[in-house]
């Protein structure tokens, strides 16, 4: 079971993340960035799935600064809904969410004293994900699902400072195949899959759901994990 706390950033911003703490000794800690509808009743599932394995989770709820207590579904309206947020987040005064996102990295960090600390996330959290792969020293691995974004030529320019793996779907209608092709071909170091699958094939609770595809990304992000944290 988890629960939320209160995130401070550096510039004094206040933000809740979901919080949960695994059985025994951490194996590290994992921050787990939302997708445009907020920290809802999937991201908080898929916290406690990596709580399972071992690691402590951290669901920062990256609408606060806009609306507190955002929680939405997969339906038409939640999407224009989780849209609108995202726009407004991302019209943020620089550095925006990504202070936010340091804030819970370093609450992580706190958890497991010693401890390495990794991020992933999915769709808009996965473009978040890269960004603070290339922003944030503190982090020992990124993992980005099916990132919306991370693609474009000016997202492909930067450079990591951790070990960075992303997962993407050959049907997924807002990242083409060959903007992926080109982000691997400008990030060789990164590790890169393809999938025949659609935008969303992790989210149990999306029509794009695809059980056998989200098995293996998931099997392949705690191996990296696991690598590279413990």
């Amino acid at each position: 079971m988890g629960s939320y706390v209160e995130l401070t950033a550096v510039d004094g911003g206040k933000t809740s993340a979901w919080v949960v703490m695994p059985e025994g000794k951490p194996r590290g800690a994992l921050v787990v960035l939302q997708e445009i509808f907020g920290v809802n009743d999937h991201i908080r599932s898929v916290a406690e799935r990596y709580a399972a394995q071992g690691y402590v989770a951290v669901a920062p709820a990256m609408f606060d600064r806009i609306r507190p207590g955002v929680e939405l579904g997969y339906g038409e309206a939640d999407m224009k809904e989780g849209m609108a947020l995202k726009m407004a987040v991302e019209k943020l005064h620089p550095p925006g969410a990504q202070v936010d996102i340091e804030a819970a990295v370093a609450y992580a960090a706190e958890q497991v004293p010693g401890g390495k600390v990794g991020i992933v996330g999915f769709c808009w959290g996965g473009l978040w994900s890269w960004r603070s792969a290339c922003e944030l020293p503190g982090l020992s691995a990124a993992v980005c699902y099916y990132g919306g974004g991370m693609t474009t030529e000016i997202e492909a320019c930067r450079q990591a400072w951790c070990p960075v793996m992303a997962h993407f779907g050959r049907r997924d209608r807002h990242i083409t195949v060959e903007s992926v092709e080109a982000f691997q071909k400008a990030q060789p170091k990164a590790q890169v899959f393809l999938y025949d699958a659609d935008h969303g094939f992790n989210c149990d609770q999306r029509p794009a759901y695809d059980e056998a595809v989200a098995h293996l990304a998931g099997e392949r992000t705690l191996a990296f994990f696991a690598e590279h944290l413990g």
